[in-house]
């Protein structure tokens, strides 16, 4: 039984023995390290066929530009953003979520029941997306609740445990829908409203694709194995085209409690005795792996919600794959097909694209109910010449055959790390956020640490992961060879990150500009800045390698010329992630993730306030989602 401030492990579950690419030369390999900055800009884009900068949506030409001045890096319980720019806290944990059947308050003791919980904002606030009702006025915002601390959840922690703290912790976790509007004193939740809704881990929802009913999925509870309940740590997210919001299931092993000797299939996603951190399986019966193997099988999905209409079932699209899935970004080809890149949090696990068989049909979310359910799954292969395959994850294709352990394209798809063990994919530093660039297609993924790379017993650097004891963590990118389809492409590194400070040459990397390490949240504005936001663990800030770097911040990159600039530094022992604007770039949404949280990752219930009072100044510390405006009514970045 974990004890209240244990946290749970990094997942490290990659045995297979597919190569890593280490045979790159120590000519190569330095050009990695050192040299990333001098094929930034022109130079790599014109070895992709590409000009530099293309015309924005939003400003027109030359738009990339970064027009504020750099936030200083400095500890504090504050959220910090340029001269000349406000920032205004809007949905806290615990705040109504603007449901019509109740809209309970907050108590600063933790002493809401699991009923009000399920009517309020869920902990830990991460991915996000605005939904436009009156263009940059008024909107909806998805945004999800990836995990709880239950030091500050309830009264005394995970003392006396009960029901009523399972359940209670089960509504604390999935997915808000709310809506927002610009009002005279700044923006507003709107309370109620008929688009409100909560989706817990108790929420009914659909499997559907090609593994939807398959003998892997199905429970005694779900003998269909086509319906399942709820969703839980909901990392990052997609936007479709046709109006619906991606949610992203990441770190699941961590609800389950597992065999004492686990089979393959078990081992190879991380289920273990002694595993489930959140002690669900102990009035949950459905969480204890022991007695329902495949409810396990059920969760590591993309679910598809609709935010427009509240009575629809939410999908968990098994075509796109089974993995700890960080987030899915969404991009169309030229024929109007949808790619989705997928990264898998998770040290030495794959990086993922699915290409729908279908174009998007106008008639939005209707029209396009069955669009994720048909089409191919690839993993990527960074090959040490720059270049890079994209190989189908597709059953009977290659090594995916009934011979090999798949009979079915639904077990590829529930075995997705086997399948990709099989193909020879490449072993990433935890693949985080995805990002395309509007303007130019290219596509960017934060890798954003992996210190294990290069140990004893461990995979060794290669041209894609080239740093051994990778505390830093880097931003890969690529492009496409044809569109955005195709199956080759041509990679090189953005930038690794790091501190030049320092005297490890590991960790130095090479920024142009403001420095920073674990890199995680991921976007490119309309206009082609490129916005990263960093996650480094709390038991790191301020010590060793981020000796420099005590808080968690947010930045923008002019991606033609490596320029960096700070642009936030978030509260005490926080996370600063979700990032999204309205359709103006006037008002940006960013989440504000566990702050307070102490190093062990899990708070003292007897001392709340120990880390961090953001951002009420008492009670205890409340993951927020916060909307930032220049004073002058202008453009974000400009």
């Amino acid at each position: 039984m974990p004890t209240p401030l244990q946290r749970p492990p990094l997942e490290d579950s990659n045995r297979s023995t597919n190569p890593s690419i280490h045979g790159v030369s120590g000519l190569a390999r330095r050009r990695f390290v050192q040299g990333g900055l001098a094929t930034l800009g022109g130079t790599w884009l014109a070895s992709l066929g590409l000009s530099g900068c293309a015309q924005s949506p939003v400003l027109g030409s030359a738009p990339r530009q970064l027009g504020f001045a750099s936030v200083t890096m400095q500890a504090q319980d504050s959220v910090t953003v340029p001269a000349g720019y406000r920032a205004q806290v809007l949905y806290r944990w615990g705040d109504a979520t603007g449901l019509t059947t109740g809209q309970p308050s907050f108590h600063a003791d933790a002493s809401n029941t699991a009923a009000e919980q399920a009517q309020q904002a869920g902990m830990h606030h991460d991915g996000m997306a605005y939904f436009p009702l009156d263009g940059a006025q008024r909107g909806l915002l998805a945004l999800n609740h990836e995990y709880v601390d239950d030091g500050l959840l309830h009264s005394d922690g995970m003392q006396t445990w009960s029901a009523e703290k399972v359940h209670k912790s089960m509504a604390a976790h999935g997915v808000s829908v709310i809506e927002v509007r610009a009002g005279a004193q700044g923006w507003e939740v709107v309370r109620p409203s008929r688009f409100a809704r909560r989706i817990t881990a108790s929420t009914p929802m659909t499997l559907s694709g090609p593994a939807a009913g398959h003998p892997l999925l199905q429970t005694a509870a779900d003998p269909s194995g086509r319906h399942v309940l709820g969703t839980f740590n909901n990392c990052a997210h997609g936007q479709t085209p046709w109006g619906t919001y991606l949610t992203c299931e990441e770190n699941f092993v961590n609800y389950f409690e597992g065999p004492a000797q686990p089979d393959a299939h078990q081992q190879r996603w991380g289920l273990k005795k002694g595993g489930s951190f959140y002690r669900w399986h102990e009035f949950e019966p459905r969480f204890d792996a022991r007695q329902h193997p495949n409810e396990f099988n059920r969760f590591g999905w993309v679910v598809e919600i609709d935010p427009l209409d509240p009575t629809h079932t939410p999908i968990k699209r098994t075509a796109l794959g089974r993995a700890a899935h960080e987030g899915a970004t969404v991009a169309q080809t030229a024929d109007g097909r949808v790619v989705v890149y997928m990264g898998e949090d998770a040290r030495f696990e794959y990086l993922y694209k699915f290409v729908s068989r279908d174009a998007v049909r106008p008639g939005g979310a209707a029209a396009n109910r069955d669009l994720l359910d048909h089409g191919t799954l690839y993993v990527a292969r960074f090959n040490p010449d720059g270049s890079g395959d994209w190989l189908p994850l597709v059953h009977g294709q290659g090594p995916l055959t009934a011979a090999n352990g798949f009979d079915s394209q639904g077990t590829v798809l529930i075995k997705t790390r086997q399948a990709s063990d099989l193909l020879g994919a490449t072993k990433m530093d935890r693949p985080e956020w995805t990002a395309v660039d509007p303007l130019t297609q290219t596509v960017y993924c934060t890798l954003t640490n992996n210190s294990l790379r290069g140990q004893p017993g461990q995979p060794g650097v290669d041209a894609a992961n080239p740093r051994a004891n990778n505390t830093m963590g880097q931003i890969i990118r690529w492009r496409e060879q044809g569109d955005l389809a195709a199956q080759r492409f041509r990679w090189d590194h953005l930038m690794l990150a790091g501190d030049r400070q320092l005297s490890r040459n590991e960790a130095q990397g090479n920024i142009q500009g403001d420095v920073f390490g674990s890199p995680d949240g991921l976007w490119v504005d309309p206009r082609g800045v490129l916005w990263i936001q960093t996650d480094v663990s709390t038991f790191t800030l301020g010590k060793g390698d981020y000796a420099h770097l005590p808080n968690n911040q947010m930045l923008a990159c002019n991606p033609e010329t490596g320029e960096v600039r700070r642009f936030l530094v978030g509260p005490n022992g926080c996370e600063v992630t979700g990032i999204c604007t309205t359709p103006d770039l006037r008002a940006m949404f960013i989440n504000i993730q566990h702050p307070g949280e102490p190093t062990s990752e899990r708070s003292d219930p007897a001392q709340p306030l120990k880390v961090s009072r953001w951002p009420d100044g008492q009670g205890r510390p409340r993951s927020a989602t916060v909307v930032i405006t220049k004073t002058d009514g202008g453009v974000i970045g400009t």
